[in-house]
């Protein structure tokens, strides 16, 4: 399906105009085909009769030409069918007049997905009317498709990542309509048709990786070892979700702009466990920073000893030293010393 704009429709001012025009010409015709040919005292005018019924009949029927007469602002459009045919649709802002009997055609008007940008249906400013299948409807209001960029924040989901730990992701989606056609007519109800699509996407990725750092744990499908995960490379993951969420949802004329993780954290069943592990992680960590430094001080200590031959230290004693040295470097309290105030062995 593809689609057609109409650009020559704006002519919304001229139409009410001419049929403010003819409705006046109606009532005239009237007034002057009554006093005419309908006059008591005279006798009867065939041509004021007819003129009399000419403007009745459009006095009854003319208001379904108003029917015809609606107003898009900016970043909206139309998609009108006739007859179940598509006839194309009005995108560009303005006054517009089509034909009384085409309808307005969306499906996901009354879907609302915990989203921006919808089309707001009960404004009461829009009082004029399309007419859809010989029912009038509000001029597009609940039937208008919003071109802006709408944000679809989907619910927390709960998803295994690729070392088989449950974690909970939420991501927000940046999108819009490109075209109309294919939004309206390729599939059912594109709203909920693109959070589908956004939660399927969103499973594919995040089982790709791990929630932090893990070894041998390939994520971008090269055969390769990376470091890649989720909490680290939430601009990659981010990415990747988007281009997944836009091949699915191309062929409903929907252009994705950007996704981006708003919630990220381990399961609640084994969260407690994970900030354990992560705090031993770190105490590991600094304890290995800690040993290295004080095995550093310790080397320079007894190099700068012999340099400066202040003191000749046989290995028996060396290994005191050191091994004082270290407790006292390595403790996590301040240490207490022991004066030996005797002889030195």
């Amino acid at each position: 399906m593809e689609e057609k704009v109409l650009n020559k429709s704006k002519n919304g001012m001229t139409m009410l105009l001419l049929l403010l025009f003819l409705y006046l010409a109606a009532i005239a015709a009237m007034i002057a085909g009554g006093i005419t040919g309908l006059s008591e005292s005279g006798p009867q005018s065939p041509a004021g009769i007819a003129l009399f019924v000419v403007g009745l009949v459009y006095v009854v029927l003319g208001w379904i030409l108003f029917c015809g007469l609606t107003v898009l602002r900016p970043q909206e459009a139309v998609v009108l069918t006739l007859f179940g045919k598509y006839i194309g649709t009005l995108k560009e802002e303005g006054f517009y007049w089509v034909n009384p009997f085409c309808s307005a055609l969306n499906p996901a008007a009354e879907t609302k997905l915990k989203q921006s940008g919808d089309v707001d249906g009960s404004s009461p400013r829009n009082l004029l009317t399309l007419s859809t299948g010989g029912q009038n409807i509000p001029a597009g209001a609940s039937k208008k498709i919003s071109l802006k960029i709408m944000t679809l924040n989907n619910s927390r989901q709960k998803i295994n990542d690729c070392l088989g730990n449950p974690i909970e992701i939420a991501i927000a989606v940046m999108w819009r309509v490109t075209d109309t056609a294919k939004a309206v007519f390729n599939v059912d109800n594109y709203k909920e048709y693109l959070s589908l699509q956004c939660d399927s996407a969103l499973r594919n990725i995040v089982r790709l990786y791990p929630y932090d750092v893990a070894e041998n744990v390939d994520t971008t499908g090269d055969g390769l070892a990376d470091e890649g995960s989720l909490r680290g490379s939430s601009e990659v993951v981010a990415q990747r979700i988007r281009g997944e969420i836009q091949s699915k949802v191309e062929q409903a004329g929907l252009e994705i702009v950007e996704a981006r993780i708003t919630y990220l954290a381990y399961a609640p069943e084994i969260a407690a466990a994970m900030l354990q592990r992560q705090q031993a992680s770190a105490v590991i960590d600094a304890r290995k920073m800690i040993v290295d430094g004080a095995v550093g001080m310790v080397e320079m200590a007894l190099s700068r000893l012999s340099e400066k031959e202040i003191v000749e230290l046989d290995e028996e004693r060396k290994a005191a030293m050191v091994s004082n040295l270290l407790v006292v470097l390595c403790s996590n309290r301040d240490a207490q010393p022991v004066v030996n105030s005797g002889s030195l062995y």
